[in-house]
């Protein structure tokens, strides 16, 4: 059972968009904290409210938040005017709570609290989950009182951050496989892949998958256990294309069991957002990551890089990821199944598990105004206003550009 805080423990706002990459880092740290005597809320937006665990637990905020840049100067208006919102929303609400602490782990709704916070003269942290820092965390990075990053190098950050290695935290329960030996597949036995697309999927792995199994030789073929994310539209299309080829094959849009999927798993294909970067290295699996090609600043390719330099997987950009080069890849895994054992020991080598006590760690420090450099320092409206106004100007940009991108190849 978890320990009910004290009426006058300190209150540590998390601040997280609704999206799992955003959110499952704030869970694990949300599941640290419960064991100590804070008391927990967390501030999202209207996607982030129907997440459960952990974060069902504590009290939840939704403010105004969106895609930070429009269409048109009407679009642009209509962006601005939410910030703008999301911004007196959030001030409002930290001044009611008065938080402690406020930790911000990206998405939409995550600026504007932390910039709200530092208005409000209350100490910040921000975690950067990839290896480049977002547009709002560098805008951010120089006015909080801490910059938690999950890869050693993160680029982009200010030289004035404080910035603090903490890895990546990832969910009590994917964190729990690492318990679990990894053990490559047999000569005769099964080849169970995993195949996750992130929060979108991916209509790539639709494509290519089937058509690499048909590659195949018939007796690796047969012995093949595959579970892979769909979109919906594509469960129907991808199904049939492995129809006929001897596969068990389990097609889901979203899996609620990943953990244990991730635990029996062989080898892992996915995208290389940093929550499956790293949540396949704490739980020391082998990964063959397809990064998203049009991902701001091209992090993910940044992610999967840092993985593979170290030995924990493979990376194939998308206009390689194709039918004949997985399937000589699968060839290969199955007639070397040692080079899955030791990328599986390279990836648990490379990962930080415990990442989210890391954190706790620096909240429990910033908290309690222990070597806070910017806790009291006393920063003026017009620096934060103009980081807010920079961050709507820039979003604008960055994402007419990514949307640009999109129109011309589907994830």
């Amino acid at each position: 059972m978890t320990p009910t805080p004290s009426p006058d423990a300190p209150l540590i706002v998390l601040a997280a968009g609704g999206t799992g990459g955003h959110v499952f880092p704030a869970e694990a740290l949300a599941q640290e904290l419960l064991g100590q005597d804070y008391r927990l809320a967390l501030v999202t937006d209207s996607r982030g409210e129907r997440y459960g665990g952990t974060l069902g637990l504590i009290e939840k905020y939704s403010i105004s938040a969106g895609a930070l840049a429009g269409h048109g100067l009407f679009g642009k208006a209509i962006s601005g005017v939410r910030l703008i919102i999301g911004l007196i929303q959030a001030y409002r609400l930290l001044k009611r709570v008065k938080p402690a602490v406020v930790v911000g782990f990206g998405g939409y709704a995550a600026a504007p609290t932390v910039a709200a916070a530092i208005l409000a003269g209350v100490p910040t942290i921000i975690h950067e989950q990839n290896a480049i820092l977002g547009w709002a965390n560098r805008k951010l990075a120089g006015l909080v009182t801490k910059v938690c990053i999950s890869f050693e190098l993160a680029r982009h950050a200010p030289d004035k951050a404080h910035v603090i290695r903490t890895g990546m935290p990832v969910r009590p329960a994917v964190a729990a496989v690492r318990a679990t030996p990894y053990q490559a597949p047999t000569t005769n036995g099964a080849f169970r892949i995993l195949v996750l697309g992130g929060s979108q999927g991916a209509r790539v792995f639709s494509d290519v998958l089937p058509a690499a199994v048909q590659l195949l030789p018939e007796g690796l073929r047969h012995r093949l256990e595959i579970s892979q994310q769909c979109r919906p539209e594509e469960i129907g299309r991808t199904l049939a294309a492995y129809e006929g080829l001897g596969v068990h094959v389990e097609l889901r849009y979203f899996f609620d069991n990943v953990p244990e999927l991730l635990a029996k798993a062989h080898v892992l294909i996915a995208r290389a957002g940093a929550s499956t970067v790293g949540e396949v290295t704490v739980a020391g699996r082998p990964s063959l990551l397809v990064p998203y090609p049009f991902a701001a600043d091209d992090h993910q390719t940044a992610n999967a890089r840092v993985l593979t330099t170290a030995g924990g997987g493979w990376v194939m950009t998308q206009d390689k990821f194709t039918a004949s080069a997985l399937a000589e890849r699968l060839i290969q895994f199955s007639e070397q199944p040692h080079l899955l054992t030791d990328a599986a020991a390279a990836a648990q080598s490379f990962s930080i598990p415990e990442a989210a006590s890391r954190i706790a760690a620096v909240v429990a420090t910033v908290a309690h105004g222990k070597n806070g450099a910017h806790a009291g320092r006393n920063i003026s409206a017009s620096s934060v206003s103009a980081s807010v106004t920079t961050l709507n100007k820039n979003s604008s940009m960055e994402r007419h550009t990514l949307d640009h991108k999109m129109t011309r190849g589907v994830a």
